[in-house]
């Protein structure tokens, strides 16, 4: 069989359904093998817009998201999604042509090295030189991009070894099981535990794995301790829940980071610092932290841990539920009941607005939490409204609000979006979008239409960088021009085939939202925002009295 033949056919023994991306010349044998194969290949509209709905799907499922691209362009187009995916903790494999190999070596049309591009972006990555390499070359980038912690890989196939003639057959995948901490060190964190008078739990990504996440539940439940979770461990344990302290993150302190100020102990599950600094939540390097993640603690003056458990965090968490399944100590958590009792309130502030004009974030995200089920999906773009996402919508259930929190890209929501809609048609899913964001990958309003998925994209419409704006008027007093035009949006969802709606009273939010929902299709609904609120909500931040 032809290389590409057996490149596809060890993509199928991985379970893959689905690739997205946008094809060139040099994966034209690609290209065909997928034609005869069991995977649904998704034409997209940008390079971007398939290595995010890659990302979503592998955020989304557990499982690898696989996109593709060619050389040259369609390598750099991709890039960013990948880095996006890779920082977030995304399993995604990236597929990439190349020319001839018999030209790489001098200058040549649209050549360059895209597998030192990609290096630092990925968990791994090579170029297939030998035919024969491909089962096991295919096989290393799918256990790679699911081994803890997930993220990226990167294959690159020529288009004159995809040609070649090769005789062999794909590797079978077996689940590997992940070391697990032994009882000596369980025994010590469960000693320090039991000696804290005040402690908190800082829930990071890592918790909302399905396993670990119920762990975690079941630990909260039978302790009482507060677990704060970071944004993209949102879901991590039911906002409803009386031990839940909500969402940290925001630069500017906020009531939750009175639990941890309060805390004579941290336990740290899942975390990943580059989500937010542990220079913010310990600011003098003084606290006792006990760090339980699959990995060892990175090396910082902030983040010295007294114990770490490195190993599986679902079973370390069940190794904690065994010990204290009969007795818990009284511990001191007043702070902690005063926190989410402050925060309670403040959500529900605004959530009866009804005024025409800008809407306030909260009011929206009120009714936004409203009309979503608890197992529905909301995906956040990056920008001013991600904060405000991050600290007013809630959760019911882990990897029910994708944030991008890591690398951070602008453009994620609506692409994955399609693709959150495509894995799960039975639930709503929200795209929410700053107006910069939204128009970073509009042309996927197009993918979307075409594949007739059901989904809404939300744009918050402020005509600006507002998030930049904010931190300027943070830092400087001032911020230097940030303010673009917008398009008609109406006639721009009509362009598209989409439903449109422009919402200028608060009040019918939550109607039209429902009605959204209920149109068959893709639906865009515009909200003008309020966003003197930001300033508003800073000047509140600053003045914070920690709760009794």
């Amino acid at each position: 069989m032809k290389a590409s033949d057996l490149f596809v056919k060890c993509l199928e023994a991985e379970g893959v359904h689905t690739i997205y991306g946008v094809p060139g010349e040099e994966n034209a044998d690609m290209m065909m093998s997928l034609e005869d194969s069991s995977i649904d290949f998704v034409l997209t509209r940008h390079e971007q817009g398939a290595a995010f709905m890659a990302e979503a799907f592998g955020r989304l499922t557990g499982e690898p998201g696989v996109c593709l691209g060619t050389l040259g362009p369609g390598a750099t187009n991709l890039i960013t999604g990948v880095a996006d995916a890779n920082m977030d903790r995304a399993p995604m494999v990236v597929i990439t042509g190349q020319g001839d190999s018999k030209r790489l070596h001098k200058e040549s049309h649209q050549a360059m090295d895209v597998v030192s591009m990609f290096r630092p972006v990925v968990k791994w990555g090579d170029t297939v030189f030998h035919p024969q390499n491909i089962p096991e070359m295919v096989r290393k980038a799918f256990k790679l991009a699911t081994t803890e912690k997930p993220g990226a890989c990167h294959l690159e196939l020529a288009e004159d070894v995809a040609e070649m003639q090769v005789e062999g057959r794909p590797l079978r995948p077996n689940k590997v099981r992940r070391p697990v901490p032994d009882d000596k060190i369980m025994s010590q964190v469960c000693d320090l535990i039991r000696g804290a008078k005040r402690p908190v739990i800082l829930a990071g990504n890592g918790t909302i794995r399905r396993r670990a996440s119920k762990q975690l539940r079941l630990f909260a439940e039978r302790t009482g301790i507060g677990v704060i979770n970071t944004f993209m461990a949102k879901g991590a344990v039911d906002f409803t829940a009386p031990y839940s302290l909500f969402t940290i993150g925001l630069g500017a302190k906020d009531l939750v980071a009175c639990a941890i100020d309060a805390a004579d102990l941290v336990i740290s599950m899942g975390y990943d610092m580059v989500e937010y600094h542990p220079k913010l939540w310990n600011p003098h390097g003084d606290k006792r932290i006990v760090h339980m993640d699959f990995l060892p603690a990175e090396i910082d003056e902030h983040y010295h841990c007294d114990v770490e458990v490195v190993g599986d965090l679902a079973h370390s968490l069940w190794m904690l539920n065994e010990r204290f399944a009969e007795d818990c100590p009284k511990w001191d958590l007043s702070q902690q009941a005063a926190v989410r009792r402050d925060m309670l309130e403040d959500f529900a502030m605004h959530k009866d607005d009804d005024t025409r004009g800008p809407m306030r974030p909260q009011k929206v995200l009120w009714d936004v939490r409203q009309a979503m089920r608890p197992g529905d999906v909301v995906l956040s773009d990056v920008g001013a409204h991600k904060m405000w996402i991050a600290r007013y919508y809630q959760c019911h259930e882990p990897n029910s609000c994708l944030i991008p929190n890591g690398f951070c890209s602008m453009g994620f929501a609506l692409p994955g979006a399609i693709a959150a809609a495509r894995t799960f048609p039975e639930k709503q899913v929200l795209a929410i979008c700053g107006d910069g964001g939204f128009m970073m990958n509009v042309q996927e309003l197009e993918t979307a239409k075409r594949l007739g998925v059901n989904m809404v994209c939300m744009v918050w419409d402020d005509g600006g960088y507002g998030l930049i704006k904010w931190k300027q008027d943070n830092h400087f007093g001032r911020h230097v021009h940030l303010d673009f035009g917008n398009p008609d949006w109406l006639k721009l969802a009509e362009a598209f085939g989409w439903k449109g709606h422009y919402v200028d009273r608060s009040g019918d939010l939550l109607r039209t939202l429902k009605g959204a929902f209920a149109e068959d299709g893709p639906s865009l609904v515009v909200v003008p925002i309020d966003y003197s609120e930001n300033e508003k909500l800073t000047k509140r931040l600053g003045e914070i009295v920690c709760p009794i």
